[in-house]
């Protein structure tokens, strides 16, 4: 069986919406996998995708991994994503974007926007125009680019991973091979330069490569070269689906820790990099950085707190990577269970105290939290 519903059911999603404008040209799609414990909140990314087919699995894949991020970073939000089939450095205009916002609009609150490949603090700014449902602008209320944090906490995991693998968490001396430099490839490469580390990196965008260059004296490599690169550590911090049945037989690394989303292509890709003896720190755990930024906002955005609830991804990591050795369990695999008993855990209460009181209660902080001006 294969289709739509099919897929639906596979990856446990709770809704999906289809838009599209005419006269602005916009092709979207929003995943709602889970409101369990909150609102969905989840970036969007705006991508050349090379059919329909392939940006729904995108959104899919990305909306269940939001839903475990928010989880095993102990938020009360559930897990969305969105996607504009386009490339945004040339389709993107602010009417389109302000026909997506009120796309998100729509849907009452169920979903939260924010940031993502291929979108911008403004641009979040241009959609907060038009719906409250958006977070991570700069105008009144906005955290900001969420990227920085997200590059802190994938930071602050790589030290637990090289704690867990018995080396010392200095990153001093220690090659590290960076896949993607944009927003939070960057950032990374900045706080890895601090420390010490030497860089590879690669993008397939030449600005973007040599304004790390300058900065940070890194090595370049062609993008089918960084999976071959003799490294401590890998960091993809681009697309998804990256370790897989090609690029894993090529690796010459001893952990992977980066920010990009869904970096496993299948679960089987999990089981052999454990059976390879390669420390894999899962995307959604080590990458929450930026979602616990942004989330923050539903509150009253404090940044000094912000810092200290990213801080301690290092715990996470190290956590899931000791149950992983503990269990002799694949770390994502592990990640999957920590996540799965707060859900669980909210399950339970949601059917003691009834669903519909508990999302009442999240969607009514949220409208008087980021009510726009």
């Amino acid at each position: 069986m294969t289709g739509i519903f099919y897929d639906l059911n596979s990856y446990g999603h709770e809704q999906v919406s289809f838009f599209h404008d005419r006269e602005t040209g916009l092709r979207a799609i929003i995943g709602i996998h889970s409101t369990v414990l909150g609102p969905s909140l989840g970036g969007c990314r705006m991508w050349r995708y090379n059919d329909e087919q392939e940006a729904l699995r995108d959104v899919l894949r990305l909306s269940r991994g939001m839903t475990y991020k928010a989880a095993l970073a102990g938020l009360n939000l559930g897990g969305g994503k969105a996607v504009i089939i386009g490339d945004s450095r040339q389709d993107k205009t602010d009417d389109l974007l302000k026909v997506f916002g009120r796309a998100v609009d729509s849907l009452g609150g169920r979903y939260i926007t924010a940031e993502d490949v291929g979108m911008t603090v403004k641009d979040i700014d241009t959609i907060r125009t038009v719906t409250s449902h958006a977070v991570g602008g700069s105008n009144e209320g906005g955290s900001g680019d969420p990227s920085v944090m997200t590059a802190f906490g994938v930071f602050q995991g790589m030290k637990a991973a090289l704690k867990s693998s018995g080396m010392a968490e200095s990153l001093e001396g220690l090659k590290v091979a960076i896949q993607g430099v944009g927003n939070v490839g960057y950032h990374l490469a900045s706080y890895l330069s601090a420390a010490g580390a030497e860089l590879i990196i690669t993008d397939i965008y030449p600005d973007q490569v040599e304004k790390v260059v300058q900065e940070f004296g890194a090595d370049v490599v062609s993008p089918d070269q960084i999976y071959a690169t003799n490294c401590d550590i890998f960091a993809p911090c681009a697309m998804g689906a990256i370790l897989n049945q090609r690029t894993i037989p090529q690796l010459k690394c001893k952990i992977i820790a980066g920010s990009a989303n869904n970096q496993l292509e299948t679960e089987k890709d999990g089981f052999d990099l454990f059976n390879r003896g390669i420390v894999y720190a899962p995307d959604y755990a080590i990458n929450s950085g930026g979602l616990i930024n942004v989330a923050a906002e539903l509150e009253g955005y404090n940044y000094k707190k912000v810092m200290d609830k990213v801080s301690k991804i290092h715990d996470t990591i190290g956590e899931v990577l000791d149950r992983s050795r503990r269990e002799d369990i694949p770390p994502h695999e592990a990640a999957d269970c920590l996540a799965e008993q707060r859900l669980d855990e909210a399950r339970k209460e949601a059917r003691r105290v009834g669903k519909s009181e508990l999302r009442s209660e999240y969607l009514t902080k949220l409208n008087c939290a980021t009510a726009v001006n």
